[in-house]
């Protein structure tokens, strides 16, 4: 199993590197197909691990959080701004 994981982490590794030598619109398209690529509930668990891994960061202090309203403010100076 070990193995395994190793092996498929090289490929996954060397894939990366591969794909980060190409245009931002081809790496863009190659995320967007992966993505439809996996099933609604592999999608849910990804999204849910994620949520449950910032929720921890947050409460070891290793990041603050900021309101949403601050976050809006900051996109809208940023699009003004353009």
């Amino acid at each position: 199993m070990i193995l395994e994981k190793n092996i498929m982490a090289k490929s996954v590794d060397k894939l990366t590197m591969q794909a980060m030598t190409l245009s931002g619109e081809a790496r863009a398209l190659l995320a967007e197909r992966l993505v439809e690529s996996l099933d609604q509930e592999s999608i849910s668990n990804i999204w849910l691990d994620e949520a449950k891994k910032r929720r921890d960061e947050v409460r070891r202090g290793e990041v603050k959080p900021i309101a949403g309203l601050a976050v809006m403010e900051e996109v809208r100076k940023l699009i003004d701004d353009k």
